[in-house]
């Protein structure tokens, strides 16, 4: 066989660097951070690279959006809560920054545990093996007992949820996302897959009330989509439930006539799972609006994006 010569280089064609087009300036370089700035100044020394520019722009969308009195809905999962975001997502509503607000039905647990004990979380690898975990009493009987009277009450879940939190006499209900929303009268949904949740598991559960509430606030959640043109919608820290329940009630909202666009959609985890891709970031905002994915933990990424808003907006008022 014969021997394979290497290829001659003497012939290649080259360019100027000058003359080439590069996707990288010094121009857009990060600034050293200087002792005793401001929020701002931390900000305006990121790179206007990658991320850099996506944080930004995400920002001024969610800040346009209100200025203009459009939608800013946050469709969430359980984990923010367990990382302490309570009391930022409050402030958020009570600036006028989130209009909406939709959770898996996780979220109810979480938050409700806050309320009634200021803590939240068991340690499930600890008692999985005895058949302790979901079991804590008080969690299933409150919250299983509000979706019934919910349902006698003709309400959404989120709503039934909330009222009863508002009213109760909870020790930290301040720190309820859902007793929050119930005084403010900021719709929130809750999303549940029947068997995901502890309370599912408890001799209180209402099977009927269960489907029934949370079915009418998917529909309510639908409402809500279908006025987001111009808007913006946050996805944080869901990576299944509510990307679906997203898509769906988009289409649900198009196929009635809605034409919910233009759209600025956003996907806040730290690790970016296929169907916030694809349901939240890619397919909604297809031809008509623009998609963005930040990636980092919630308890710092999310933090910082909202005292970004906060900051766009201050000296002004949220419609």
């Amino acid at each position: 066989m014969k021997k394979t010569e290497p290829l001659d280089l003497s012939g290649i064609t080259t360019y100027s660097l000058k003359d080439r087009p590069s996707k990288v300036s010094h121009r857009d370089f990060a600034s050293p951070w200087q002792a005793g700035g401001s929020l701002r100044e931390f900000v305006d020394r990121l790179p206007q690279i990658l991320a850099g520019t996506a944080l930004r722009e995400v920002a001024g969308a969610w800040v346009q959006a209100r200025r203009e009195g459009r939608q800013a809905l946050l469709g969430m999962g359980a984990h923010p809560f367990k990382v302490g975001l309570s009391p930022i997502l409050i402030d958020l509503l009570r600036r006028g920054l989130i209009t909406g607000v939709a959770l898996n039905g996780a979220g109810i647990i979480h938050d409700a545990e806050i309320a009634m004990a200021g803590h939240t979380s068991e340690d499930v690898d600890e008692v999985l093996g005895c058949g302790r975990f979901g079991m804590a009493r008080e969690t299933g009987e409150f919250l299983n007992h509000a979706i019934s009277w919910g349902a006698g009450q003709k309400m959404g879940l989120g709503e039934a949820v909330g009222r009863r939190l508002l009213e109760s006499d909870f020790p930290y209900k301040d720190l309820s996302l859902l007793a929050a929303a119930a005084e403010l009268e900021v719709p929130l949904t809750v999303h549940v897959a029947v068997g995901t949740d502890i309370i599912h598991l408890h001799p209180s559960v209402d099977p009927e009330a269960l489907g029934a509430t949370t079915h009418l606030d998917f529909r309510v959640f639908a409402a809500l989509v279908s006025r987001l043109a111009g808007g913006l919608y946050l996805n944080l820290g869901s990576a299944v439930i509510m990307p679906e329940v997203f898509l769906k009630a988009v289409t649900l909202a198009r196929n009635l006539g809605h034409k919910v666009e233009p759209l600025t959609t956003v996907n806040l985890d730290f690790v970016q799972h296929y169907r916030p891709l694809t349901n939240v970031v890619r397919r909604p905002t297809a031809g008509v609006g623009k998609g963005y994915a930040l990636t980092g933990h919630h308890e710092l990424l999310f933090p910082l994006l909202a005292a970004l808003v906060v900051e766009e907006l201050e000296g002004t008022h949220a419609h």
